[in-house]
C-alpha cells in the first residue's frame, strides 16, 4: 500500500473558473440529510462497502493508499440507506404523487408489497404471500420466452446476481440482464476476443506508478471522483496525462484537493495534453495515432511478434488509408495524432482508461476494440504500470456479468452456448435454455410489441435510463404483469399496467449475511451486515428471488439451493473458478483480487492459441451536414439517474443547458444563457439554454436523462447491444 496524506475528502470536484468547494458545507449537508438516525449513517461509512461507484472502499479504506477516502457520490448515496419507511397510504392515489424523481426518492424507503391494477387509483398494501404467489402463479401461466428480468447496479451484491440469474434458468429463460447492457457491454466482449479476459487487467497501483495515463470518453471527475486521488499521487510522481474527449473538462482540467494545502488553495494541474475529437472519433483517432507509430517505429515488434496474431492484416489496411482521413474522420489533426503519438511512444507504460464516451455508441465495440489495439502495438498489458480499464460506474456492475446476470452469458462469463448450457445444467440439476435472451432494450422493446407477459425489474428506471422515454412509457403499460423490486419508489412504478407489484428490498447493509461486491480492479470484497433500523417488511433482494422461484416451480425447488447468503458464496466459488476463496471472506473489508495484480501477467493470454488478437475494424467515412450537429449525453451532479444538483459544480450549467462550441454560438448568433429548440432528425423537440464551453465545433451535449427524447430507439451496437446515447440535431433560436 502507497503512503499519502492522512485524509483524502474528495468532496465536490470543480473546475477553472468555477466557485470553490466548501467542503465543510458538504459535509454539514450529510449530517443534515442524516439527522434522524447519524449513529446508523455513520455504522454504514465507517464499516460498509461503498456503494456508488465500482473503484470500492471498505469503510474509509481501500487497498492501495493510506488515509481516509471519502467523495460526495457516497455522502448523497447515504440518505438513500438511511432513509425510513413511506407511509403506504402516500401511494393509494397516484395522481397525488409527485413526478420527479428526487421528489419520489424523498417519500421515503418502500416497506411493504403493493399492488396496483389497471383502473384503480394507485397501490394497496398486500402480504407477502399474496405478492410471491401472484408472480408464480403469472409465470406459470405463461412462456419463458414471455419472461424477462433485469437488475441494475444499485447497490447490488453478487450473491443477488448470481441468485437472479440462476432462478431465471431454473425458471427456462435467458432474458436476463444487468447495468452493464447500457454501459461497458462492448468492452466485455471486445477485451475477451482480444485478451481472452473481460475485465480491466491492470490495478489501481499501476495508474499510480505508470508513465503515462490516458482517459478516453471519460470525466472521472465526475463519476469516480475517488480515481483523482490516483491521479493526483500519479502527478506527483511524474506520470504524464492525456484526455481523448470532444469537451475539455473543467475537472480534469484543474482539481482541488483537499489533503494537500497548495492544491486546497490554488488547484491542481491534471491533465497534460487534451484531444477534442469529434463524438465518435476515437477510433479513427487511435487508427491515426497507430499509423503515426508504424510509419515511425514506434511499434514493440518483438512484443507484437512473440505475442499476438493479426497485426500485419491491420498494418495492411491501415497502410490504405491516409493519415489526413483519419484525422478528418477523427475531428482531430496529423499533427495531433503524431503528438500524442511521440508521448505514447516516449512511455515506458501506460494505462488507457475508458468510459461510456466511448462505448455508449453503435460502433461502441469497435472503438474499445482500436483502444485495446493501441495498448498491444507496445505491449502495455500484464506488465507493472501497464493496463487496460474500462473504469466502471456501479459498484455492482462488473460482478453482474461475472455472476452470469447476463443475456448472453452464464456465470464466469461463458457465451450462452448448448454446450455450455449443458455443462452448468449438470451441475444444477435442472435444463438450462441453451439460446441467448434478450437484452434489456429488448426486453422493453418486447414490451411495447405485446411479447412480455412478465416484466421484472429490480432497481432501476427504464423511463430514465432508455432512449425515447415515450415508447418505454408505452412498452411498460402494454405489459401484463410488472414487478418493480426496489428501495424506493421511481417514476416508471407509476405507470398504470394491467398489474403492477411493488417488493421492498433491504439496502446491501441491511442484508443477512452480508453480501460482496467486485470492483474495477476485480477485488472481491464483503460488506457485512450492519446494525440498525430495518423499514416494514424489506427482504433480501436475493431471497425474494429464490422463493418466487420455488413457489413458481414447486415440484423441483428442492434443488434450488439459494437458503442463504454464505450458502451462495459457496456455490459461487464452485460455479465460477475465477471467484474461488469468496466463501472465505467472512468479516467486513475482508477481499480478494481475482486473478491479482495483472491480467494476462507476463504475456500469457488465456486465448484459445495463447496470443492476443489484434482487429482491422476501421471507422467509417467522415460525414459532415450543414446545420447538423453531433450530441452525445454527458453527466452532471448524479449517479446514474439519479439527479442530486439542478447546478452542475464542474461546469456550472443548469439541467436544461446545451453545450456548445464559441465558434457554433456565434454561427447560430446566441450567447450565454439564450433560449433554444433542439431537434432530432426523427422530429422530437427539447428546450434547452445555450452554454458556451470549450467544446470540439460541430459537438454538442446535454445532460442525461433529459436529453433522451432526443435518442432513437432501437439504434444499438450490433456486437453488445448497448443503446447508442447519440444524436444528429439541429439548433434553433427558441
Amino acid at each position: 500500500m502507497l503512503p499519502r496524506p492522512r485524509l483524502w475528502v474528495s468532496l465536490v470536484p470543480y473546475g477553472i473558473g468555477r466557485t470553490k468547494p466548501n467542503h465543510y458545507f458538504e459535509i454539514l449537508r450529510t449530517v443534515w440529510d442524516n439527522r434522524h438516525d447519524l449513529p446508523y449513517a455513520w455504522r454504514i461509512l465507517s464499516k460498509g462497502v461503498c456503494d456508488g461507484c465500482a473503484l470500492g472502499v471498505a469503510g474509509f479504506r481501500d487497498w492501495t493508499m493510506e488515509g481516509v477516502h471519502l467523495c460526495t457520490t457516497r455522502l448523497d448515496l447515504l440518505k438513500l440507506n438511511t432513509a425510513r419507511a413511506l407511509d403506504p397510504a402516500v401511494l393509494a392515489d397516484v395522481k397525488r404523487v409527485p413526478r420527479s424523481a428526487a421528489a419520489l426518492r424523498s417519500l421515503g424507503r418502500l416497506p411493504f408489497p403493493m399492488l396496483r391494477r389497471r383502473g384503480e387509483p394507485g397501490f394497496r398494501r398486500i402480504g407477502w404471500d399474496e405478492a410471491l404467489d401472484l408472480v408464480a402463479a403469472r409465470i406459470r401461466a405463461t412462456t419463458p420466452e414471455r419472461i424477462g428480468i433485469y437488475l441494475t447496479a444499485r447497490g447490488l451484491t453478487n450473491e443477488t446476481y448470481y441468485a437472479a440469474q440462476k432462478v431465471a434458468r431454473y425458471l427456462g429463460t435467458n432474458n436476463i440482464d444487468n447495468a452493464a447492457r447500457v454501459c461497458h457491454a462492448p468492452s466485455t466482449g471486445a477485451l475477451r476476443k482480444a485478451i481472452g479476459v473481460a475485465a480491466t487487467t491492470c490495478s489501481y497501483r499501476d495508474v499510480i506508478e505508470s508513465d503515462l495515463v490516458v482517459l478516453f470518453g471519460a470525466d472521472v471527475a465526475n463519476a469516480q471522483p475517488v480515481f483523482m486521488k490516483y491521479l493526483y499521487l500519479a502527478r506527483k510522481r511524474g506520470t504524464k496525462v492525456l484526455v481523448v474527449n470532444p469537451f475539455r473538462e473543467p475537472g480534469l482540467e484543474s482539481y482541488w484537493v483537499p489533503s494537500s494545502v497548495e492544491s486546497a488553495l490554488f488547484g491542481t494541474k491534471m491533465t497534460d495534453a487534451f484531444y477534442q475529437i469529434h463524438t465518435g472519433g476515437d477510433l479513427a483517432f487511435v487508427r491515426g495515432v497507430l499509423r503515426v507509430l508504424i510509419d515511425e517505429g514506434g511499434v514493440d515488434e518483438g512484443f507484437v511478434r512473440d505475442h499476438t496474431e493479426g497485426f500485419a492484416e491491420l498494418r495492411r489496411v491501415l497502410a490504405a488509408i491516409s493519415l489526413d482521413d483519419l484525422a478528418v474522420a477523427a475531428g482531430s489533426t496529423p499533427a495531433e495524432m503524431r503528438a500524442f503519438a511521440t508521448t505514447y511512444r516516449e512511455a515506458r507504460s501506460a494505462v488507457f482508461v475508458w468510459s461510456m464516451g466511448v462505448t455508449q455508441h453503435v460502433c461502441g465495440t469497435e472503438n474499445v476494440q482500436g483502444i485495446v489495439d493501441l495498448a498491444l502495438a507496445r505491449g502495455n498489458v500484464g506488465r507493472p504500470g501497464a493496463g487496460l480499464m474500462p473504469i466502471r460506474g456501479h459498484s455492482g456492475v462488473q460482478g453482474g456479468a461475472e455472476m452470469g446476470a447476463y443475456a448472453t452469458a452464464f456465470p464466469g462469463g461463458l457465451p450462452v452456448t448448448p454446450e455450455n448450457a449443458r455443462v452448468l445444467g449438470e451441475r444444477y440439476g435442472f435444463e438450462l435454455p441453451a439460446r441467448p435472451g434478450l437484452t434489456a432494450a429488448e426486453m422493453v422493446e418486447a414490451a411495447g410489441r405485446g411479447e412480455m407477459d412478465v416484466l421484472w425489474s429490480s432497481g432501476g428506471n427504464f423511463l430514465a435510463t432508455l432512449p425515447d422515454p415515450n415508447s418505454v412509457r408505452s412498452a411498460l403499460a402494454s405489459t401484463s404483469l410488472r414487478v418493480h423490486q426496489d428501495i424506493l419508489v421511481s417514476p416508471q412504478m407509476l405507470v398504470e399496467g394491467d398489474e403492477v407489484l411493488l417488493l421492498p428490498a433491504m439496502t446491501r447493509y441491511e442484508q443477512p449475511g452480508g453480501g460482496t461486491e467486485t470492483t474495477t480492479e476485480r477485488r472481491i470484497v464483503l460488506s457485512p451486515e450492519i446494525p440498525g433500523p430495518r423499514p416494514g417488511e424489506a427482504r433480501p433482494e436475493w431471497d425474494i428471488f429464490a422463493e418466487i422461484g420455488r413457489r413458481a416451480r414447486p415440484l423441483a425447488a428442492p434443488g434450488l439451493g439459494l437458503r442463504s447468503a454464505a450458502e451462495i458464496r459457496e456455490e459461487i466459488a464452485e460455479v465460477v473458478p475465477a471467484y474461488a476463496g469468496i466463501e472465505r471472506l467472512a468479516a467486513g473489508g475482508d477481499s480478494f483480487q481475482w486473478g491479482g495484480r495483472h491480467l494476462c501477467e507476463d504475456w500469457r493470454f488465456p486465448t484459445p492459441d495463447g496470443r492476443a488478437q489484434f482487429s482491422d475494424v476501421m471507422p467509417a467515412a467522415a460525414e459532415q451536414r450543414p446545420g447538423r450537429y453531433q450530441l452525445s449525453t454527458r453527466r452532471g451532479k448524479q449517479f446514474n439517474s439519479m439527479v442530486w444538483r439542478e447546478r452542475d459544480p464542474l461546469t456550472g450549467a443548469g439541467r436544461d443547458a446545451l453545450f456548445l462550441s464559441a465558434v457554433d454560438a456565434i454561427a447560430l448568433a446566441v450567447t450565454e444563457g439564450d433560449p433554444l429548440v433542439v431537434r432530432a432528425e426523427g422530429g422530437a423537440t427539447v428546450r434547452a439554454r445555450a452554454h458556451v464551453v470549450p467544446i470540439r465545433a460541430g459537438n454538442v451535449q446535454m445532460f442525461w436523462p433529459e436529453a433522451n427524447p432526443l435518442i432513437a430507439q432501437g439504434r444499438r451496437d450490433a456486437v453488445s447491444g448497448v443503446p447508442d446515447y447519440n444524436a444528429v440535431v439541429e439548433i434553433s433560436r427558441g
